[in-house]
């Protein structure tokens, strides 16, 4: 298994309110993570750094999760635990008020990839069947979508595209969607906030992650093209690589 995290401010913005990272734990596992802040008053970095570096702590510490349901439940707990440290810290200091992130992980093994999400970062899977999206965006733009109001091309360009129905951290509590997929060798992981999501087809993520060259390579690939797009938004991404052999360099 290889792994890879980048992130980059984009040409925009001023500051990074992403965060995120690919942390191992005592048992070899890998857990990848990314959030995409938000608040007034860079309050979005406050929560998305926080976030970060406690499952990062803990997942260091952590042991034995050894199936689906172990990898479930640790996600569960864990998250609902930063939810209340965020929405407690924003609580306690004025000018963190109101502020959240997204969060897209995912628990990698040999065997299954556990993922959470809540927000609009995704979580892509490309294995043998194709390249899908394995996450569900929590946005309106997305409920207009299901219910038919309006297409999913015209959900590219809605003004309304980015209101969340659902952050960490904005509320006491949280509910956290979390799915676990069997994972074969060449199977490929991609994390990302909606910085890449919004300005990278799906078509340009196959082509780059299935290309000849390093995961750094392609993840770079993936941010300048999403730069060269506009690069409006902060862009964060975390690719994980199932296969066994070494990489051709």
């Amino acid at each position: 298994m290889r792994v890879v995290f980048q992130t980059d401010v984009g040409k925009i913005r001023a500051h990074n309110e992403d965060s995120g990272g690919v942390f191992q734990n005592k048992d070899g596992h890998y857990l990848a993570v990314v959030a995409d802040g938000m608040g007034g008053h860079r309050a979005g970095d406050v929560a998305s750094e926080m976030t970060i570096s406690y499952l990062k702590q803990e997942w260091e510490q952590s042991e034995h999760i050894s199936s689906p349901d172990i990898a479930e439940q640790w996600l569960k707990d864990h998250v609902a635990a930063v939810n209340r440290i965020l929405f407690e810290h924003s609580l306690n200091h004025a000018e963190c008020q109101g502020m959240g992130t997204t969060i897209v992980c995912a628990i990698c093994t040999g065997q299954f990839a556990t993922v959470g999400h809540i927000g609009d970062s995704r979580c892509y899977l490309l294995n043998k069947s194709g390249f899908q999206q394995i996450t569900e965006d929590h946005s309106l733009v997305n409920e207009l979508v299901k219910t038919g109001q309006i297409s999913k091309e015209d959900a590219e360009h809605h003004p309304r595209k980015n209101i969340l129905l659902r952050a960490l951290g904005t509320e006491q509590e949280v509910k956290l969607d979390v799915k676990t997929i069997s994972i074969d060798e060449h199977d490929m992981l991609l994390l990302c906030s909606d910085g890449l999501s919004n300005k990278v087809s799906e078509q340009m993520m196959i082509h780059i992650l299935t290309s000849d060259g390093t995961l750094e390579h392609k993840a770079q690939t993936l941010i300048d093209l999403a730069n060269e797009h506009g690069g409006e938004d902060n862009i964060t991404l975390a690719i994980i690589d199932f296969s066994l052999e070494r990489e051709s360099r």
